[in-house]
């Protein structure tokens, strides 16, 4: 009876470690089948791959790198930021948690939160004080932060005298189209006055060759043949 009881821990034993081995490794087949994808640059059905992984193992750093990446290479930086915290809170390589603040220093900086960029990039840094890239790109925040705070702010009174400015030449303005329109209209009517003055010019000269050619047929046809040789 001893012996059977022995006999059947053991296979309870094997059972629970070979589950556990099963486990791990639909862990890393989501996330190879993942990455397969992402290299395909299709990032969406990586991102779902990497979620499955982490159903299995929610505390599986690289799964929550790789997720990271996926997000922050379809814009989704908000949720790129979380899984990168998560992946730097939980993940023990300084060389891979390095990568993770680094990450996140990209996405700040792009961002132009220059002071979290600063200390995501300075963490990057004590993980790995060898990277030339992420120590070029803390000293590129630092200086754009300081060009940043040298920036002059909006002055409410400048913007007043610009609004008092501005409705100064409305007025002008307005006071000129006045102006124009009232001397299009008198042009206008100069115009009209000078038309009937040509027009009436014009029918009183008709009426005076009329009246003259009346006169001349009235008078005898010897009389207007008389220069005819």
């Amino acid at each position: 009876m001893k012996r059977y009881f022995i006999m059947m821990v053991a296979v309870l034993s094997l059972l629970i470690g070979g589950t556990g081995r099963t486990q791990a490794q639909s862990d890393r087949q989501f996330i190879r089948s993942g990455n397969k994808l992402y290299r395909q640059q299709n990032y969406a059905k990586a991102e779902a791959e990497y979620l499955k992984a982490l159903q299995k193992n929610s505390r599986n750093p690289q799964a929550l790198y790789n997720l990271g990446c996926a997000l922050m290479m379809q814009q989704k930086d908000s949720a790129a930021i979380v899984q990168y915290q998560r992946a730097g809170e939980i993940e023990t390589s300084p060389l891979r948690k390095a990568k993770v603040y680094h990450n996140i220093g990209v996405i700040c900086q792009g961002r132009r939160l220059y002071g979290d960029a600063i200390k995501a990039y300075e963490e990057s840094l004590r993980n790995n004080p060898n990277d030339n890239e992420t120590r070029y790109n803390l000293a590129l925040c630092k200086r754009l932060q300081k060009q940043q705070k040298q920036q002059p702010k909006p002055n409410p009174k400048n913007k007043n005298n610009k609004d008092k400015n501005k409705d100064k030449n409305k007025d002008k303005n307005n006071e000129q189209n006045n102006k124009d329109k009232k001397q299009n209209q008198n042009q206008k009517q100069m115009s009209r006055d000078n038309a009937e003055q040509l027009l009436n010019a014009a029918m009183q000269e008709e009426q005076a060759t009329q009246q003259r050619l009346k006169k001349a047929m009235q008078q005898p046809q010897s009389r207007r043949l008389q220069k005819n040789w």
